[in-house]
């Protein structure tokens, strides 16, 4: 797995910061990732995307260059930089199984972690989370019209790069689809 850590909104490292400056680093926080809309008027969506959500977070880190390129914008404080040499995730990740029927609102992850780690994550699993949840609903309903057909998966033609086109295979077999071009 490569390392996404900087798969993050600015936002989120200027929030990290003001919590060094206010001395609130660790204090614990939880926060649920939900939604609030069924997608494409579906009556429910289908949870994917949890085991690349926990391989970004095992592998949560910032190398040299990431902290080199965030103290050239000027924006940070150095005590932000000496939490950034040796972070690592320390938080609690609960969630539901992939493949679960969810609705709006129901919590599909749940992190409980010191205050500085929950912000950093919060983009990162919200695009992954977000994407493959989208596709395993489609599919889903597909599968479901197909009335016991095989429904395979040719979204790699269409998708947004090799890893939109792996994660998106993937998300839809968890969907119900039996393969992939």
């Amino acid at each position: 797995m490569r390392n996404l850590t900087m798969l993050t909104d600015l936002y989120q490292m200027t929030m990290m910061n003001g919590y060094i400056n206010a001395g609130i680093t660790d204090r614990i926080a939880v926060f649920d990732l939900f939604y609030r809309q069924n997608p494409g008027g579906s009556a429910f969506a289908v949870a994917a995307g949890l085991e690349q959500v926990v391989d970004y977070i095992k592998n949560l880190h910032f190398d040299p260059e990431d902290i080199d390129y965030l103290r050239s914008l000027h924006l940070f404080d150095e005590r932000f930089f000496d939490y950034l040499k040796d972070f690592r995730f320390t938080g609690e990740l609960y969630a539901v199984p992939e493949g679960t029927v969810v609705f709006p609102y129901e919590p599909l992850i749940r992190i409980k972690a010191p205050l500085f780690e929950a912000q950093l994550i919060e983009t990162a699993m919200l695009n992954i989370v977000n994407h493959q949840t989208l596709i395993a609903t489609k599919a889903s309903r597909i599968v479901r019209a197909a009335k016991g057909r095989t429904v395979l998966e040719f979204g790699s033609r269409r998708a947004q790069g090799t890893d939109g086109a792996i994660t998106g295979a993937r998300a839809a077999f968890i969907g119900g689809c039996k393969g992939t071009a």
